[in-house]
């Protein structure tokens, strides 16, 4: 083999490393960042009904009336979760002090009387990037009405 030869057979080779590098890469990162984007999205959702949970509840312990107290609630919840750049599909529902926000329907646990507690739940559906899915979230947040409250 002649040196002449020798170069031509390496010189087939060159830049395709580059092209295998590019390629492995987006192979194993696209997948890596669309998991990571849903995950955040995730998160954020986690965060969203989290707070908005708590603003609900503050909302309404603060309202002159129980119907004044479910319009503040919703608004407070739908506000929340614009903040967080969630979409509003949301609903807000009042369970019993400790439960687990797993029920359908609000049960009417909430009450403006001075010491009451109950809890304000919140869902919605998380959406994952560019498939649309949803992953539904909770958030919950036990309200203490001011046990100095006077009564309406």
């Amino acid at each position: 083999m002649t040196q002449d030869e020798a170069d031509s057979d390496t010189g087939t080779d060159d830049g395709t490393a580059t092209i295998e590098f590019v390629g492995v890469s987006l192979l194993l990162l696209l997948p890596l960042l669309y998991l990571l984007l849903s995950v955040f999205a995730v998160q954020r959702a986690a965060f969203a009904v989290t707070q908005a949970a708590r603003e609900a509840g503050r909302a309404y312990s603060t309202a002159p009336s129980e119907g004044v107290g479910q319009q503040r609630a919703d608004y407070a919840a739908r506000l929340a979760l614009r903040d967080q750049g969630v979409k509003d599909r949301t609903s807000v529902h009042f369970a019993p002090e400790g439960a687990d926000c797993r029920g359908s329907t609000a049960d009417g646990a909430a009450t403006l009387r001075p010491g009451a507690r109950f809890t304000v739940c919140v869902r919605t559906v998380a959406t994952l990037p560019v498939a649309g899915a949803g992953i539904p979230v909770r958030g919950r947040y036990t309200v203490a009405v001011d046990t100095y409250r006077r009564p309406r």
